[in-house]
């Protein structure tokens, strides 16, 4: 009897493609891996309702749901709307208690509203908003990950993470942090796996770690 295939979908990090995930391979006789990209927000949209949106993108039922950064962020909405297998949240955060000092004050001041995302053109700024480091050395390689920077997306992005107002972690989801995460240094506490030595790009860096350990993440 043909064992039925599960289907894993993967949501990219603020600003990122899905060829972040280039190197993540499941066993294909069990598993087929399906991209999400990021769609540009209607003015005002609230992330509810971009999460909704993007649920639209999912055509199969019961499946896999993994988030990286603020695409971690993302699943743990659309999982409110969805009946999943499994919901991984990676590189992310698990509530907004989580959150790095400089983004709880952003929030309260409002001062992201000032930020210059109109600067993200220049690539290596857009790396510092993306990975949290900047990429002068290893600029080409990241101009392929790095494509989505569209002005209204990104103060979009950017206000729904200062903003995002979750109380509690998600107690469906399985959180994978690394400990040298520079975006989001506080999410190694708690229900969570850590990666040693995993920074903010570990599904890119650490693919391997993700191709050994998923299979058996979403099989338990």
């Amino acid at each position: 009897m043909q064992q039925e295939i599960i289907h894993v979908y993967l949501m990219p990090g603020l600003a990122a493609n899905p060829i972040i995930f280039e190197h993540i391979k499941l066993p294909e006789d069990q598993f087929k891996i399906h991209w999400l990209e990021w769609m540009i927000p209607d003015k005002k949209e609230t992330l509810e309702s971009y999460a909704k949106r993007m649920i639209l993108n999912i055509e199969h039922d019961n499946v896999v749901l993994l988030g990286v950064s603020f695409g971690g962020i993302l699943v743990q909405e659309m999982s409110k709307y969805l009946v999943l297998k499994k919901l991984f949240v990676v590189s992310s955060v698990k509530s907004m208690h989580e959150l790095p000092k400089r983004m709880k004050v952003m929030k309260y001041t409002k001062a992201y509203k000032i930020l210059p995302t109109q600067l993200v053109s220049n690539i290596d700024v857009l790396a510092k908003y993306a990975f949290g480091e900047t990429i002068i050395k290893r600029i080409e390689l990241y101009k392929k990950y790095l494509s989505v920077s569209n002005k209204q997306y990104l103060d979009w992005a950017i206000e729904n993470v200062i903003e995002w107002n979750q109380e509690k972690p998600n107690k469906n989801a399985i959180y994978i942090h690394g400990d040298k995460d520079a975006v989001f240094p506080n999410s190694c506490t708690g229900n969570v796996i850590v990666i040693k030595g995993g920074s903010h790009i570990m599904v890119i860096n650490k693919y391997k770690w993700f191709n050994e350990n998923l299979p058996k993440l979403i099989l338990q």
